[in-house]
């Protein structure tokens, strides 16, 4: 039986959909419509923390680990990965403010229950390594950052 013309087309319309709703989702695009997405709402908070907006957070909202972390920060150490943590923070996915490749250092807040360094940080930027000029904390793994104003204090 031969094919029919609609038939033939079907399958790569059908292809070309499904490859538009791969790269849709890869980059963040809500096909959906309702414009109240997580990836909306992760590209906004990606935009702000690039151009030095990035949310507020009182080291009071934040767990009771990151006192602690900032703590270890202040004083020099020693910290709970010291592997890990006071070493270079790249800023790969730009969700800091761009500087030089220095400029960020990264320290692990502990995560109760967590075998492992888990996803939470604190992220300090220029000063010394005890007097840092910027701070902040991220509970997803550099997805999102709000900026700790009152961290030294």
């Amino acid at each position: 039986m031969p094919k029919s013309k609609a038939s033939k087309k079907s399958l790569p319309d059908a292809l070309g959909g499904l490859a538009l709703a791969v790269v849709a989702g890869y980059f963040g695009f809500d096909l959906g419509g309702d414009g109240d997405s997580a990836a909306s709402s992760t590209a906004e908070s990606t935009q702000a923390a690039a151009t030095g907006d990035a949310d507020t957070c009182t080291m009071s909202s934040l767990p009771a680990e990151a006192k602690d972390t900032a703590d270890d920060i202040l004083t020099g150490g020693p910290y709970d990965y010291p592997d890990n943590d006071n070493a270079r923070f790249g800023n790969y996915e730009g969700r800091l403010p761009q500087q030089d490749k220095n400029y960020y250092r990264e320290y692990t807040v502990e995560t109760p229950g967590r075998h492992n360094r888990g996803a939470r940080r604190i992220i300090t930027g220029g000063g010394s390594e005890t007097d840092p000029d910027v701070w902040y904390y991220t509970d997803d793994h550099y997805e999102s950052f709000c900026s700790i104003p009152d961290a030294e204090e």
